[in-house]
């Protein structure tokens, strides 16, 4: 079976017909796998075992991790390409809270649970989101090491311009985290322009106390202001967008039961 768009919207809209088609399908675990010869179809089932134990709902290839759980460089794959997915996979792991060597690997396996509870918005790729969605979740995920196979001519077609690749992601990326953590997100934010504006008031008001005049530094006090106030309102925006957190978490839960419902009957 063949599942095909008119023209291309992305490997992230790709996975999630995929992923739509295998609930149609009333299937119990999905595994996916990129068409380019990468992966050994063999490491499927290393991918299944710990679904079908029950430790996880979700797994996915390691290809920079030994069985000994050294770190492995694949032959053929250029040095940038391989500290962009280290450099990756740390902020993933960072905003998860959860350590992770490869978050961007095309070798994947989703048991029901995991396929139900999966909601993506990227349309670029689907990998690290992924990570970020279930994490949140609290779903059990893990990685299991998988030989992977680049040859010297490969040209790859997601990553063919380094600096488009990794903006595209890390849009992805802090969406999902600002959707998930708003008010940790905003709050970050605005702790900068919240510190750096005390400290500029603290310092106007002393000269005003000392010298009796805010002159010559009332641009100064000025940009305080601004810059505590720019503070407050992303705090407030963060405390806002958490509230509609909420909201998100109660109608993604009517959506699992919906999704359920429709392709399991359950």
């Amino acid at each position: 079976m063949v599942v095909r768009h008119p023209y291309n919207h992305g490997l992230g809209k790709a996975f999630s017909t995929g992923l739509t088609k295998a609930l149609e399908l009333g299937a119990d675990v999905l595994v996916n796998i990129d068409a380019d010869g990468q992966f050994n179809p063999n490491d499927i089932q290393a991918l299944l075992d710990p679904i079908l134990s029950g430790r996880a709902d979700f797994v996915s290839g390691d290809r920079f991790s030994k069985i000994d759980g050294s770190l492995a460089h694949p032959e053929y794959m250029s040095r940038i390409k391989f500290w962009g997915n280290q450099r990756m996979s740390a902020l993933v792991s960072m905003l998860a809270r959860r350590r992770f060597v490869d978050v961007s690997c095309g070798f994947r396996a989703y048991s029901r649970e995991a396929m139900l509870r999966l909601n993506l918005t990227g349309s670029f790729t689907y990998t690290q989101e992924s990570f970020l969605d279930l994490a949140n979740k609290g779903l059990a995920i893990e990685t299991v090491p998988v030989d992977v196979r680049y040859y010297p001519e490969r040209q790859s077609k997601m990553a063919g311009s380094i600096l488009k690749y990794t903006w595209q992601t890390v849009k992805i990326i802090f969406r999902a985290y600002r959707d998930y953590s708003p008010l940790r997100f905003f709050g970050v934010l605005g702790v900068f322009p919240g510190a750096l504006g005390i400290m500029l008031g603290l310092f106007v008001m002393v000269h005003y106390l000392l010298n009796g005049a805010f002159t010559p530094y009332k641009a100064v006090g000025l940009a305080a202001i601004y810059l505590v106030s720019l503070a407050i309102i992303l705090w407030i925006v963060g405390l806002l967008a958490d509230m509609f957190v909420r909201v998100r978490l109660n109608q993604e839960k009517i959506l699992y039961y919906e999704k359920s419902r429709k392709y399991f009957g359950e």
